[in-house]
């Protein structure tokens, strides 16, 4: 079997000419897992401030940076996603530099949003980078192979971030360097690579026509097939908060399950999304991938039907049932990831596309900033509420879903013909072809 069978085998896109882009994606998400889940704990562990205001520092700070995708969008169709990213990856750097000075709560407040700024940047911009390495026939594969990618790197990242906060406090400071200086090695490597440009489709290529009115903000605000996917790409980052906010608390205070579980909730999503994630990726990639996500969400729905039965089991059961819930969720998330990312990129319009990105990010800041706030007061009404609702929203996602119909703008249904590519446009600050 030859290497491109094998890399078929798996579901692997062609990894040709993008070994820097894929190493870059390695250093970033290995920094995210370094520092990102552990931040509290540096704070709590570094200065002597109480843990109540530690955490609004850290709130407000996130708060503050929430608006940050509109911006990224205007640079993104100015400058070029490239471009874009390594600034995000030297602001992130910059960042969790500035940690090691952060005694204060005003100082705490600044660097939690340069960082937020700078990872939401990062997101916003990064699914234009796919398009990049990617063929049209790729894309699946890739972002499949690109969530695959970061869910090692982070998984890692965390497990040594584990190490050194049992270490000690100096330890935790050498951490924090060595995560911004993954940023820096991200960016360089990015700065290195020069993506192959896409064939140019032929001029009559047939699809959907363009919301009227040219570009700028206004233009997305006034395609409703965009922004309906952006309304229920909500419920998908709701259904995601559910292992960083909801998970632990569930099993530990209302299970009362022992701790272990929530590692194992922990650690089985992760391998599995590591190991299976290009495989699934290999088998939608035929597929609407508007069919695909719409399907991640009846696959939600049923996983938060099994976490709220597991309320009702006898507590042998217990253990199975959550890990049973933990897989269902699993496969859901490996069917949204690749889907919606898909989609955010393919329905917008070349020329401002990172416009439309930077509206479809709001997505996840405003959906990760009210999730703690909207899991806890549901759980505070009852242990099953959360579920109820979570199943509800994501259920009532699917049509929502749907309604964007069966092709991308300018490529024809997958199910029916091969798409093809469409022209790069050079950018002159980057000398890189991109799609905008």
């Amino acid at each position: 079997m030859t290497g491109r069978e094998l890399l078929d085998k798996w579901g692997l896109p062609d990894l040709a000419g993008n070994g820097r882009f894929v190493s870059a994606n390695v250093m970033d998400s290995l920094g995210n897992g370094l520092v990102l889940a552990f931040t509290v704990l540096y704070f709590t562990t570094t200065t002597s401030l109480p843990l109540g205001a530690i955490g609004a520092a850290l709130s407000l700070g996130q708060l503050l940076a929430l608006p940050t995708p509109v911006v990224a969008g205007t640079l993104i169709d100015r400058f070029g996603s490239r471009t874009v990213v390594i600034g995000a990856n030297l602001m992130s750097a910059i960042g969790f530099c500035a940690f090691l000075a952060a005694d204060a709560v005003w100082k705490i407040v600044a660097v939690q949003f340069v960082v937020q700024a700078g990872s939401s940047i990062y997101w916003t911009s990064s699914r234009s980078l796919v398009l990049l390495a990617a063929r049209r026939r790729d894309h699946a594969r890739w972002f499949g192979f690109i969530s695959a990618l970061r869910n090692i790197g982070g998984g890692f990242g965390a497990a040594v971030a584990s190490l050194a906060i049992a270490w000690g406090s100096e330890w935790v400071r050498a951490l924090v360097l060595a995560n911004a200086l993954s940023f820096v090695i991200a960016a360089c490597l990015l700065a290195g690579w020069h993506p192959k440009a896409p064939v140019p489709a032929p001029a009559s290529a047939p699809g959907p026509a363009r919301p009227a009115g040219g570009g700028g903000y206004g233009a997305v605000l006034r395609d409703l097939r965009y922004l309906r996917l952006v309304v229920a790409n909500l419920a998908y980052v709701l259904a995601a908060s559910v292992l960083p906010v909801l998970l632990a608390l569930y099993i530990t205070e209302v299970l009362h399950a022992s701790a272990w579980l929530v590692g194992a909730c922990m650690v089985g999503n992760m391998v599995l999304v590591a190991l299976v994630q290009t495989l699934v990726a290999r088998m939608i990639e035929r597929r609407r991938p508007a069919r695909v996500l719409a399907l991640a969400g009846v696959v939600n729905a049923v996983a938060f039907a099994v976490f709220g039965l597991v309320l009702a089991v006898p507590g042998w059961m217990v253990a199975g049932g959550l890990l049973l819930a933990m897989a269902v969720f699993t496969a859901a998330e490996m069917l949204s990831m690749p889907s919606s990312s898909e989609l955010s990129a393919s329905l917008a319009p070349d020329h401002i596309r990172g416009r439309y990105l930077g509206v479809f990010q709001l997505s996840w800041s405003l959906g990760n900033a009210l999730a703690p706030a909207v899991l806890t007061t549901l759980l505070g009404y009852g242990p099953a509420w959360p579920w109820v609702v979570l199943g509800a929203v994501n259920l009532l996602a699917v049509p929502l879903v749907l309604s964007l119909g069966d092709s991308a703008l300018g490529e024809p249904a997958r199910d029916d013909a091969a798409p093809e590519d469409e022209a790069p446009q050079r950018h002159p600050l980057t000398d890189t072809a991109d799609h905008r």
